[in-house]
Protein backbone atom coordinates (compact mmCIF):
# COMPACT_ATOMS: atom_id res chain seq x y z
CA UNK A 1 0.00 0.00 0.00
CA UNK A 2 1.29 3.45 -0.94
CA UNK A 3 0.74 5.29 2.35
CA UNK A 4 2.34 8.61 3.28
CA UNK A 5 4.92 7.10 5.64
CA UNK A 6 6.04 4.62 3.01
CA UNK A 7 6.33 7.36 0.38
CA UNK A 8 8.33 9.52 2.81
CA UNK A 9 10.74 6.64 3.48
CA UNK A 10 11.21 5.92 -0.21
CA UNK A 11 11.61 9.64 -0.95
CA UNK A 12 14.29 10.00 1.74
CA UNK A 13 16.15 7.00 0.34
CA UNK A 14 16.01 8.44 -3.20
CA UNK A 15 17.17 11.90 -2.07
CA UNK A 16 20.03 10.36 -0.08
CA UNK A 17 20.98 8.18 -3.06
CA UNK A 18 20.95 11.18 -5.39
CA UNK A 19 23.17 13.22 -3.06
CA UNK A 20 25.54 10.26 -2.62
CA UNK A 21 25.80 9.76 -6.40
CA UNK A 22 26.61 13.46 -6.85
CA UNK A 23 29.22 13.26 -4.10
CA UNK A 24 30.72 10.11 -5.66
CA UNK A 25 31.04 11.91 -8.99
CA UNK A 26 33.05 14.60 -7.19
CA UNK A 27 35.21 12.03 -5.39
CA UNK A 28 36.00 9.97 -8.46
CA UNK A 29 36.19 12.75 -11.06
CA UNK A 30 39.16 14.98 -11.91
CA UNK A 31 37.56 18.04 -10.29
CA UNK A 32 34.67 18.95 -8.00
CA UNK A 33 31.48 19.27 -10.06
CA UNK A 34 28.59 19.39 -7.59
CA UNK A 35 30.16 20.68 -4.39
CA UNK A 36 33.16 22.95 -4.98
CA UNK A 37 32.74 25.41 -2.11
CA UNK A 38 35.21 25.85 0.73
CA UNK A 39 33.30 23.71 3.21
CA UNK A 40 32.87 20.90 0.71
CA UNK A 41 36.61 20.86 0.02
CA UNK A 42 37.47 20.92 3.72
CA UNK A 43 35.21 17.95 4.41
CA UNK A 44 36.47 15.97 1.41
CA UNK A 45 40.09 16.61 2.40
CA UNK A 46 39.55 15.23 5.91
CA UNK A 47 40.38 11.65 6.89
CA UNK A 48 36.70 10.94 7.45
CA UNK A 49 35.90 11.47 3.77
CA UNK A 50 37.97 8.37 2.93
CA UNK A 51 38.39 6.21 6.03
CA UNK A 52 40.87 3.45 5.17
CA UNK A 53 40.90 4.72 1.59
CA UNK A 54 37.20 4.05 0.97
CA UNK A 55 35.22 7.15 -0.15
CA UNK A 56 32.24 7.69 2.14
CA UNK A 57 30.23 8.67 -0.93
CA UNK A 58 30.54 5.12 -2.28
CA UNK A 59 29.38 3.76 1.08
CA UNK A 60 26.45 6.17 0.85
CA UNK A 61 25.53 5.02 -2.66
CA UNK A 62 25.57 1.37 -1.57
CA UNK A 63 23.58 2.09 1.59
CA UNK A 64 20.84 4.19 0.01
CA UNK A 65 20.59 1.90 -3.04
CA UNK A 66 20.05 -1.00 -0.64
CA UNK A 67 17.39 0.95 1.25
CA UNK A 68 15.61 1.84 -2.00
CA UNK A 69 15.61 -1.84 -2.89
CA UNK A 70 14.28 -2.81 0.54
CA UNK A 71 11.42 -0.35 0.05
CA UNK A 72 9.98 -2.90 -2.37
CA UNK A 73 11.00 -6.10 -0.54
CA UNK A 74 9.22 -7.45 2.53
CA UNK A 75 12.21 -7.67 4.88
CA UNK A 76 11.07 -5.47 7.80
CA UNK A 77 13.69 -6.56 10.34
CA UNK A 78 16.62 -6.02 7.99
CA UNK A 79 15.17 -2.72 6.79
CA UNK A 80 14.63 -1.43 10.33
CA UNK A 81 18.12 -2.53 11.46
CA UNK A 82 19.82 -0.87 8.50
CA UNK A 83 17.64 2.23 8.81
CA UNK A 84 18.47 2.75 12.48
CA UNK A 85 22.18 2.04 11.91
CA UNK A 86 22.28 4.47 8.98
CA UNK A 87 20.52 7.19 10.97
CA UNK A 88 22.95 6.77 13.86
CA UNK A 89 25.97 6.95 11.53
CA UNK A 90 24.54 10.01 9.77
CA UNK A 91 24.10 11.75 13.11
CA UNK A 92 27.70 10.93 13.98
CA UNK A 93 28.88 12.41 10.65
CA UNK A 94 26.94 15.62 11.29
CA UNK A 95 28.60 15.92 14.72
CA UNK A 96 32.00 15.36 13.08
CA UNK A 97 31.43 18.19 10.63
CA UNK A 98 30.27 20.50 13.41
CA UNK A 99 32.94 19.87 16.03
CA UNK A 100 35.91 18.06 14.42
CA UNK A 101 36.16 19.16 10.78
CA UNK A 102 34.40 22.48 11.53
CA UNK A 103 33.14 22.75 7.97
CA UNK A 104 29.96 21.80 6.16
CA UNK A 105 29.52 19.92 2.89
CA UNK A 106 26.26 20.79 1.12
CA UNK A 107 25.78 17.29 -0.28
CA UNK A 108 26.50 15.70 3.10
CA UNK A 109 23.86 17.94 4.64
CA UNK A 110 21.38 16.46 2.20
CA UNK A 111 22.43 12.82 2.49
CA UNK A 112 22.87 12.69 6.27
CA UNK A 113 19.48 14.22 7.22
CA UNK A 114 17.90 11.97 4.57
CA UNK A 115 19.38 8.94 6.35
CA UNK A 116 18.00 10.20 9.67
CA UNK A 117 14.52 10.73 8.22
CA UNK A 118 14.72 7.32 6.57
CA UNK A 119 15.74 5.64 9.82
CA UNK A 120 12.91 7.30 11.78
CA UNK A 121 10.23 6.44 9.22
CA UNK A 122 11.16 2.76 8.97
CA UNK A 123 11.48 2.53 12.76
CA UNK A 124 7.95 3.86 13.33
CA UNK A 125 6.34 1.58 10.79
CA UNK A 126 6.91 2.60 7.16
CA UNK A 127 5.84 -0.43 5.18
CA UNK A 128 7.08 -1.70 1.85
CA UNK A 129 5.47 -0.26 -1.27
CA UNK A 130 3.82 -2.32 -3.98
CA UNK A 131 5.88 -3.23 -7.01
CA UNK A 132 3.46 -1.85 -9.55
CA UNK A 133 3.78 0.65 -12.39
CA UNK A 134 4.10 3.53 -9.96
CA UNK A 135 7.36 2.01 -8.67
CA UNK A 136 8.92 2.78 -12.05
CA UNK A 137 8.67 6.47 -11.15
CA UNK A 138 11.59 5.94 -8.76
CA UNK A 139 14.09 6.01 -11.63
CA UNK A 140 13.05 9.36 -13.19
CA UNK A 141 12.68 10.74 -9.65
CA UNK A 142 16.29 9.78 -8.92
CA UNK A 143 17.46 11.36 -12.19
CA UNK A 144 15.53 14.52 -11.37
CA UNK A 145 17.15 14.67 -7.92
CA UNK A 146 20.68 14.40 -9.35
CA UNK A 147 19.86 16.98 -12.05
CA UNK A 148 18.36 19.29 -9.45
CA UNK A 149 21.48 19.01 -7.29
CA UNK A 150 23.65 19.81 -10.30
CA UNK A 151 21.64 22.95 -11.04
CA UNK A 152 21.46 23.99 -7.37
CA UNK A 153 25.15 23.55 -6.69
CA UNK A 154 26.37 24.85 -10.04
CA UNK A 155 29.32 27.12 -9.26
CA UNK A 156 28.84 30.80 -10.06
CA UNK A 157 30.60 32.41 -12.98
CA UNK A 158 34.13 33.69 -12.60
CA UNK A 159 34.41 36.87 -10.52
CA UNK A 160 34.75 40.03 -12.57
CA UNK A 161 38.25 41.46 -12.79
CA UNK A 162 38.72 44.59 -10.64
CA UNK A 163 39.20 47.78 -12.62
CA UNK A 164 42.77 48.17 -11.36
CA UNK A 165 43.88 44.68 -12.44
CA UNK A 166 47.31 45.06 -14.12
CA UNK A 167 47.52 44.29 -17.83
CA UNK A 168 50.19 41.62 -17.28
CA UNK A 169 47.77 39.75 -15.01
CA UNK A 170 44.93 39.93 -17.53
CA UNK A 171 47.20 38.67 -20.32
CA UNK A 172 48.32 35.72 -18.18
CA UNK A 173 44.79 34.32 -17.80
CA UNK A 174 43.88 31.09 -19.59
CA UNK A 175 40.75 29.00 -20.08
CA UNK A 176 42.56 25.77 -19.20
CA UNK A 177 43.68 26.52 -15.64
CA UNK A 178 43.60 29.00 -12.79
CA UNK A 179 46.53 31.37 -13.25
CA UNK A 180 48.46 32.55 -10.22
CA UNK A 181 50.79 35.46 -10.89
CA UNK A 182 53.36 35.54 -8.11
CA UNK A 183 55.56 38.60 -7.56
CA UNK A 184 58.49 37.44 -5.50
CA UNK A 185 61.88 38.12 -4.01
CA UNK A 186 63.67 34.82 -3.34
CA UNK A 187 65.40 36.25 -0.26
CA UNK A 188 62.22 37.69 1.25
CA UNK A 189 61.22 35.63 4.34
CA UNK A 190 57.54 36.39 3.82
CA UNK A 191 57.73 35.23 0.20
CA UNK A 192 59.33 32.01 1.42
CA UNK A 193 56.57 31.47 3.97
CA UNK A 194 53.87 32.11 1.39
CA UNK A 195 55.55 29.72 -1.05
CA UNK A 196 55.31 26.90 1.52
CA UNK A 197 51.60 27.52 1.96
CA UNK A 198 51.04 27.82 -1.78
CA UNK A 199 52.86 24.53 -2.43
CA UNK A 200 50.65 22.81 0.14
CA UNK A 201 47.51 24.39 -1.34
CA UNK A 202 48.45 23.16 -4.80
CA UNK A 203 48.69 19.59 -3.51
CA UNK A 204 45.19 19.88 -2.02
CA UNK A 205 43.24 21.61 -4.77
CA UNK A 206 41.54 19.60 -7.49
CA UNK A 207 41.65 22.58 -9.83
CA UNK A 208 44.31 22.82 -12.58
CA UNK A 209 46.71 25.67 -11.76
CA UNK A 210 49.56 27.39 -13.57
CA UNK A 211 51.99 29.68 -11.76
CA UNK A 212 53.51 32.71 -13.49
CA UNK A 213 56.35 34.39 -11.61
CA UNK A 214 57.44 38.01 -11.75
CA UNK A 215 60.80 38.98 -10.29
CA UNK A 216 60.73 41.93 -7.90
CA UNK A 217 64.07 41.86 -6.01
CA UNK A 218 63.96 44.29 -3.13
CA UNK A 219 66.93 46.67 -2.75
CA UNK A 220 67.39 45.85 0.94
CA UNK A 221 68.07 42.17 0.12
CA UNK A 222 71.63 41.97 -1.18
CA UNK A 223 71.21 38.54 -2.80
CA UNK A 224 67.77 39.14 -4.28
CA UNK A 225 69.09 40.39 -7.62
CA UNK A 226 71.48 37.46 -8.29
CA UNK A 227 68.65 35.04 -7.45
CA UNK A 228 66.19 36.83 -9.73
CA UNK A 229 68.65 36.91 -12.61
CA UNK A 230 69.50 33.25 -12.11
CA UNK A 231 65.84 32.28 -12.18
CA UNK A 232 65.22 34.28 -15.35
CA UNK A 233 68.23 32.74 -17.10
CA UNK A 234 67.29 29.20 -16.11
CA UNK A 235 63.65 29.81 -17.02
CA UNK A 236 64.87 30.46 -20.59
CA UNK A 237 66.04 26.83 -20.59
CA UNK A 238 62.63 25.56 -19.48
CA UNK A 239 63.59 24.78 -15.88
CA UNK A 240 62.16 27.83 -14.16
CA UNK A 241 59.90 25.90 -11.77
CA UNK A 242 62.73 23.63 -10.59
CA UNK A 243 65.00 26.65 -10.18
CA UNK A 244 62.39 28.54 -8.17
CA UNK A 245 62.01 25.63 -5.77
CA UNK A 246 65.77 25.30 -5.42
CA UNK A 247 66.19 29.03 -4.75
CA UNK A 248 63.44 29.05 -2.14
CA UNK A 249 65.02 26.01 -0.48
CA UNK A 250 68.55 27.50 -0.37
CA UNK A 251 69.77 29.55 2.57
CA UNK A 252 69.49 33.28 1.77
CA UNK A 253 73.22 33.84 2.33
CA UNK A 254 73.95 31.29 -0.41
CA UNK A 255 72.05 33.22 -3.07
CA UNK A 256 75.19 35.00 -4.29
CA UNK A 257 76.09 35.13 -7.97
CA UNK A 258 78.43 32.19 -7.43
CA UNK A 259 75.93 30.31 -5.25
CA UNK A 260 73.00 30.57 -7.65
CA UNK A 261 75.19 29.44 -10.54
CA UNK A 262 76.08 26.32 -8.54
CA UNK A 263 72.36 25.74 -7.94
CA UNK A 264 71.72 26.06 -11.68
CA UNK A 265 74.57 23.66 -12.40
CA UNK A 266 73.01 21.03 -10.12
CA UNK A 267 69.80 21.29 -12.14
CA UNK A 268 71.73 20.32 -15.26
CA UNK A 269 71.38 23.58 -17.14
CA UNK A 270 73.74 24.57 -19.93
CA UNK A 271 76.09 26.88 -18.02
CA UNK A 272 77.50 28.49 -21.16
CA UNK A 273 74.01 29.44 -22.29
CA UNK A 274 73.10 30.42 -18.73
CA UNK A 275 75.95 32.95 -18.65
CA UNK A 276 75.21 34.26 -22.12
CA UNK A 277 71.55 34.75 -21.18
CA UNK A 278 72.28 36.95 -18.16
CA UNK A 279 72.00 40.22 -20.18
CA UNK A 280 68.55 39.09 -21.39
CA UNK A 281 67.68 38.11 -17.83
CA UNK A 282 68.59 41.62 -16.67
CA UNK A 283 66.15 43.09 -19.17
CA UNK A 284 63.48 40.60 -18.13
CA UNK A 285 63.84 41.54 -14.47
CA UNK A 286 63.74 45.26 -15.34
CA UNK A 287 60.42 44.72 -17.12
CA UNK A 288 59.02 42.80 -14.15
CA UNK A 289 60.09 45.49 -11.69
CA UNK A 290 58.61 48.26 -13.85
CA UNK A 291 55.32 46.37 -14.19
CA UNK A 292 55.20 45.88 -10.43
CA UNK A 293 55.75 49.57 -9.83
CA UNK A 294 53.09 50.50 -12.39
CA UNK A 295 50.68 48.10 -10.66
CA UNK A 296 51.42 49.86 -7.35
CA UNK A 297 52.79 46.74 -5.74
CA UNK A 298 54.08 48.07 -2.43
CA UNK A 299 54.77 44.87 -0.48
CA UNK A 300 55.81 41.30 -1.05
CA UNK A 301 54.67 38.69 -1.53
CA UNK A 302 51.89 39.83 -3.83
CA UNK A 303 49.78 37.14 -5.47
CA UNK A 304 47.15 37.50 -8.15
CA UNK A 305 44.94 34.43 -7.94
CA UNK A 306 42.92 34.76 -11.10
CA UNK A 307 42.48 38.52 -11.08
CA UNK A 308 42.20 38.96 -7.30
CA UNK A 309 45.14 40.70 -5.63
CA UNK A 310 46.46 39.39 -2.31
CA UNK A 311 49.26 41.23 -0.55
CA UNK A 312 51.38 39.77 2.22
CA UNK A 313 51.45 36.28 3.68
CA UNK A 314 48.08 36.49 5.40
CA UNK A 315 46.30 33.74 3.44
CA UNK A 316 46.14 30.32 5.07
CA UNK A 317 46.41 27.10 3.10
CA UNK A 318 42.64 26.62 3.33
CA UNK A 319 42.00 30.17 2.11
CA UNK A 320 44.38 29.66 -0.81
CA UNK A 321 42.51 26.49 -1.83
CA UNK A 322 39.20 28.36 -1.63
CA UNK A 323 40.49 31.32 -3.65
CA UNK A 324 41.86 29.01 -6.33
CA UNK A 325 38.49 27.22 -6.59
CA UNK A 326 36.72 30.56 -7.24
CA UNK A 327 38.63 31.02 -10.48
CA UNK A 328 38.26 27.52 -11.93
CA UNK A 329 37.57 28.37 -15.61
CA UNK A 330 36.03 25.01 -16.48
Amino acid sequence: MWNRLSILALGAALVGLGASIASAIDDLGPALTFCAETGCQAVKESWWARPFGIPMSIVGVLYFATMVGLSFVNQPRLRIALGIAGAAWAGFLIILQAFVIEAWCKLCMIADPSAIVLGITVAIGASTVPRDRRALLALPALAAIVLGLAMWSKPPGLPAAPSDTPEFVLKAQTKEAVTIVELVDFECPFCREMQKRLDEALTLTKVPVRVVRKMVPLPNHKNAVPAALAWAAVEMQGKGEAMARALFAAEPENLTAYGVERIAEKLGVDLAKYRSDIPAAIERVKVDVNEAHAAKVTALPTLFIGTARHTGAELTVEQLVAEIAKYDPR
